[in-house]
């Protein structure tokens, strides 16, 4: 890996910190069309059997999981004058990742289910490729720019704020500008024009704000670089092996990575079944989707000061358990909304607490986990003499792609299960129950594992000030 020689803490204008975390608002855009659109797209408007869909998808993922922690290994040995260890990747998957995702929403309905199968799959490997190109070193940058342990944190939460606007983007912006309610089509969900459209504008989007996080941050290239070592040696096999196990066997790094895994199938459940819940359990329409999915968004978004400012005086784990728990609450009151299902159908009102109680919750699990692995990143060089951010953060994506690989390839099976078939205007009544039932349990399940797993962490403030002092006093020896 490579070496930092000693610095004072670092900290960076806030405009530098917008500008690096715009380039998240990419991420969320090209996260999101694919998390909230693509099931529902394939099997609603393609006609695909969902389990083809989820199959295709999942394996997707795989691939997106193992490429992470490599792109993130190549990305710490990589050393360039011009583009130091990030920017190049920045700049190549950002446009990628446009391109690719412009192609997915092209797709000729009339085609045999294997070949869509077929070319949905390559786009899909095609898009996750440029994302791992993309995101892994675009993390890494994060953690790099400052080593003050409450800057972290507002560095995060920043990023977190573009992120959620991509998200918004597409969910509520996108749900009225391009899935507007015709006669035709009174669900503009299940209209099949829209969704090119939307492919167009979003694909425009990844590279214009992936740009712009290039030419905010290209200005760190020389003193980023000056704390990397000169040459780099070792770069194999065996000692890619070596520092991934090292990883790996770091107990920090684990509580905080299964925590971050876990809430994210939480993340996933509502992402690829919500349009489905909402659309076919609740029967509400784009309009009422895109409000509740909105006041979610918005609450996430204004909460990130909160969680700043409650990680300065709780510290970074209680403030993460308290978000935890909100999320709880709220996937138990999603459930109560399921079983009341007869007298909230077709309003919006009812799910409003909902979307307030999950936007403040997961406003905190957005900032903080990555916040978190960068003060696990100085207890690593404290004990190896070696910073690897971009390796961490590509093993922390593995631990929660692997399992939103297997939680969307259970999606795909249990929409076919069901008896879910898009060529009907109303689903079963089992059907429509069994699919609220599973967002709401099972996103309930996955933020109690989370609970449990970040039990564990040990690191404070006191302790990585420590920590970082330790590294500094040796480095001066």
């Amino acid at each position: 890996m490579i070496k930092l020689q000693s610095s004072s803490h670092r900290k960076i204008p806030l405009l530098d910190k917008i500008g690096y975390g715009s380039g998240n608002f990419s991420t969320g855009i090209s996260n999101q069309v694919i998390g909230t659109y693509l099931v529902f797209y394939c099997t609603a408007i393609l006609n695909m059997p969902g389990s083809l869909v989820g199959l295709a998808v999942s394996l997707s993922i795989i691939w997106d999981a193992i490429t992470d922690p490599l792109m993130g290994y190549f990305s710490d040995m990589t050393k360039s004058k011009f583009f130091g260890r990030r920017h190049q990747y920045i700049l190549i998957g950002g446009i990628g990742l446009g391109i690719s995702n412009y192609l997915l929403w092209h797709i000729n309905s009339g085609l045999s289910d294997y070949l869509k199968f077929a070319i949905i799959f390559f786009i899909i490997i095609v898009i996750k490729t440029f994302s791992t190109i993309y995101v892994t070193p675009y993390a890494a940058l994060g953690a790099e720019l400052s080593n003050d342990y409450n800057e972290r944190t507002n560095i995060q939460s920043i990023k977190t704020i573009f992120f959620l606007l991509g998200l918004a983007f597409v969910s509520v912006f996108g749900m009225f500008v391009f899935f507007p309610s015709t006669p035709e089509f009174p669900s503009g969900q299940l209209n099949p024009n829209s969704y090119s459209s939307m492919g167009f504008f979003s694909s425009i989007l990844i590279v214009i704000f992936a740009l712009l996080c290039f030419y905010s941050t290209k200005k760190y290239i020389p003193i980023l670089s000056r704390h990397a070592m000169k040459g780099v040696k070792g770069a194999n096999l065996k000692t890619l092996l070596v520092d991934f196990k090292g990883i790996f066997l770091n107990k920090s790094f684990r509580y905080v990575a299964f925590t971050y895994m876990f809430t994210n199938i939480a993340t996933a459940l509502v992402a690829n079944t919500g349009l489905h819940v909402f659309t076919y359990t609740f029967s509400l329409s784009s309009k009422q989707i895109a409000l509740i999915v909105g006041i979610q968004f918005f609450v996430s978004i204004l909460s990130q000061p909160i969680w700043s400012l409650a990680s300065k005086i709780l510290d970074k784990k209680p403030s993460m358990i308290l978000g935890i728990v909100l999320c709880i609450i709220s996937s138990l009151f999603f459930l109560m909304l399921v079983f009341m299902k007869d007298h909230v159908t077709g309003n919006a009102f009812y799910f409003i607490p909902f979307a307030v109680l999950a936007g403040f919750g997961t406003g905190g699990l957005f900032t903080l986990p990555l916040s978190m692995i960068a003060d696990v990143i100085d207890l690593d060089e404290l004990n190896t003499g070696k910073r690897a951010e971009g390796s961490y953060y590509g093993c922390l994506t593995l631990f929660y792609k692997f399992s939103q690989s297997i939680t969307l390839l259970l999606i795909g099976f249990i929409l076919d299960l069901v008896k879910f078939d898009a060529s009907l205007p109303l689903q079963a009544e089992s059907t429509v129950i069994i699919l609220g039932l599973m967002l709401s349990i099972g996103s309930g399940l996955s933020f109690i594992a989370s609970f449990l797993s970040i039990s564990g962490y040990n690191l404070n403030r006191l302790r990585v000030e420590d920590i970082q002092r330790k590294i500094n006093e040796r480095l001066n020896s």
